[in-house]
């Protein structure tokens, strides 16, 4: 397949793992006319696949294959990348005018556990259940649940390593629930695994990637788990057998994204929304943009709606670009990550992504304040105006918005956090490179801001920080190079010395206690940079920060004295005999409970190494 300008590389020639999605593809919600497979592949896949590209396969090869197997790779495989601008409707159309009907044949895992062996049964009761142990979002477990120390840290050990078959990215969360891990997949498909040796319980396909951290909510005697997709779909399965209660499409928008994990109070599930309307905003044809950013309110027990709240107004027409397209606004203000539970104020706090067109707004680039009860807006303090950008910007596209940026949103949560003062703050990083800190019981009143990186488009703070209640703890991307957006996946020529480094802050005036600086590739090699973009993790005495270097390391919370390091860009021999091996890593960064560490490697998407293996580490 192609975009416009150029012609992508090789793709469907992978083995790819095939599993079963349903009777049906899902479609968009908001097709504004009928499209065919015949038109799309003329569109963007001929210029390819029928002129004998190199190392892009024949049509009469794609028509071999199955159409899901297609749609999985355009989603989040091989061909993401040049797949970005097209809209769902048109992926569906396309896999299903070259693949066959339906997807291939399930595949039984390779690795099942012991008929005797049970999920949620295990003696242990540490858990790390979401994108944090706690609603706080602070990404700090205690010593009991850790069942780590320093002295163990330094000595940790690969004890099983789990390949996602067809997959070259890794980058879902996990979550670990009395004993059992359950973790999601690029592929869609959702696995429960034993913790401890990475026997498969059970399998689960969802319609698209599924990259949010699954939350088990309590329910009587067992637990659901509910998470989102990458399309748009929420959904609600029983922890134990993996059947689904419910599921229900969040948005109609098409181009709904659910990367943000859902936090839960009292039966209620609260899942935020974002999108890929940003990249679809490189076809000049397509209208930009309407997308409103959004927290959505559901009763764990059968989905039905409690409430909903926008961060934009409805967008109006407000004109036509310079090739006659008509252009939408207010859009945007996604939320990409997960919301933060204050129930002693009885709030929901959100952090918000910039506009994607004029006019912008004051709830972009901010954190926002809701009412737990209604979704009302309580109060908004944003920490940059006028940022409306979209992908477009890139190569100054005719849906760049006349402010051009700079694209400075929030991609991680806000952290609330009691400071060593006996005062509570909220405390947010951003792509800026400037991490703030607001006055909870003053709307949101700014209490101190710091500068920890020079920041960027795919710079400065991007996916979590985390504190202890000492300090708080920023690790910065500012990796050098270009995002890929076009071509293939990964392999990106970054800088190999520049970007990264760690930064602890006193949490009572933002000021710096200490540097930790990034570790250069050495050697440099085609997807390596020393950024480090994924989100932090923390236990007494040790913070863990991954890199797009395929790196997981760890500091001293005293100093930032590096106490372990492991390569994760290598090959692996995986307990379910798929082969895989590690690369960058970013999105979630690793997750500790009962004496184990788990984290996945692999994230090409903005030009680092591929990778598809989730890893478990344990104390010699």
């Amino acid at each position: 397949m192609r975009t416009d300008r150029t012609c992508a590389i090789p793709l469907f020639g992978l083995v790819v793992f095939a599993f079963a999605l349903g009777a049906s593809l899902p479609l968009s919600a908001q097709t504004a006319a009928p499209v065919t497979g015949a038109d799309v592949y003329q569109k963007r896949c001929a210029r390819c696949h029928d002129e004998g590209v190199s190392r892009a396969p024949a049509r009469q090869v794609l028509q071999t294959m199955s159409a899901a197997r297609i749609l999985r790779t355009l989603d989040f495989g091989l061909m993401m990348a040049v797949a970005y601008p097209m809209k769902r409707e048109e992926r569906v159309a396309v896999a299903n005018f070259l693949g066959t009907p339906g997807d291939d044949a399930p595949t039984s895992p390779k690795n099942p556990c012991a008929a005797g062996m049970q999920p949620l049964s295990a003696a242990s009761a540490a858990n790390w259940a979401g994108w944090s142990p706690d609603p706080s979002n602070n990404r700090y477990q205690n010593a009991e649940q850790a069942a780590l120390g320093m002295a163990q840290v330094r000595h940790l050990k690969l004890k099983w390593a789990y390949g996602f078959a067809g997959d070259v990215t890794s980058f879902a969360a996990p979550t670990v629930l009395n004993g059992t891990l359950f973790v999601g997949s690029a592929g869609g498909l959702v696995q429960a695994l034993d913790a401890k040796t990475g026997c498969v319980h059970w399998t689960f396909p969802a319609n698209g990637p599924v990259r949010a951290a699954i939350l088990p909510v309590h329910n009587g005697s067992s637990y659901t788990l509910v998470f989102g997709d990458l399309i748009g779909w929420v959904y609600a399965l029983d922890a134990k057998s993996g059947k689904l209660a419910w599921k229900k499409r969040l948005e109609e928008h098409e181009a709904t994204r659910l990367t943000g994990s859902a936090v839960a109070l009292n039966g209620i599930v609260f899942i935020p929304a974002a999108s890929w309307e940003e990249t679809r905003s490189t076809d000049p044809q397509y209208e930009c943009c309407t997308f409103r950013g959004s927290v959505t309110a559901l009763r764990v027990r059968d989905g039905s709606l409690v409430w909903k709240s926008y961060m934009v107004d409805t967008p109006q027409k407000t004109g036509t670009n310079s090739v006659g397209v008509p252009q939408w606004g207010p859009s945007g203000a996604p939320i990409w990550s997960s919301p933060t539970v204050d129930t002693k104020r009885g709030l929901l706090y959100v952090t918000t992504g910039d506009n994607y067109s004029v006019p912008a707004t004051s709830t972009s680039d901010a954190v926002i304040a809701l009412n737990l009860k209604t979704g009302r807006i309580v109060w908004t303090q944003q920490t940059l105006a006028n940022d409306a950008y979209t992908s477009a910007c890139r190569n100054k596209g005719v849906n760049c918005p006349s402010t051009n940026g700079p694209d400075y949103d929030f991609g991680s949560s806000a952290l609330l956090v009691h400071a060593p003062n006996g005062k509570e703050i909220l405390v947010a990083g951003q792509k800026s490179g400037v991490v703030h800190a607001f006055d909870p019981d003053a709307k949101g009143k700014l209490l101190w801001e710091t500068r920890v990186g020079t920041g960027g488009i795919n710079g400065g703070v991007q996916w979590g920080m985390a504190s202890d209640g000492q300090k708080v703890y920023a690790a910065v991307s500012d990796v050098s190079a270009v995002m890929n957006t076009a071509g293939p996946v990964g392999g990106a020529t970054f800088d190999p010395a520049k970007g990264g480094g760690l930064t602890a802050l006193h949490l009572e005036d933002g000021a710096t206690a200490w540097f930790a600086p990034s570790h250069p590739c050495d050697p440099p090699k085609p997807g390596c940079s020393p950024g480090q973009s994924a989100a932090l993790t923390l236990i007494p005495g040790v913070v863990f920060s991954p890199s797009l270097d395929g790196h997981l390391r760890a500091f001293s919370t005293e100093d930032g004295e590096m106490v372990w390091d492991f390569d994760t860009a290598t090959t692996f021999s995986t307990v379910n005999g798929v082969p895989a091996n590690g690369g960058s890593i970013d999105g979630a960064g690793p997750v500790i409970a009962g004496g184990m560490v788990f984290v996945n490697s692999g994230y090409p998407r903005n030009g680092g190494m591929p990778g598809n293996v989730l890893l478990a580490f344990g104390p010699e």
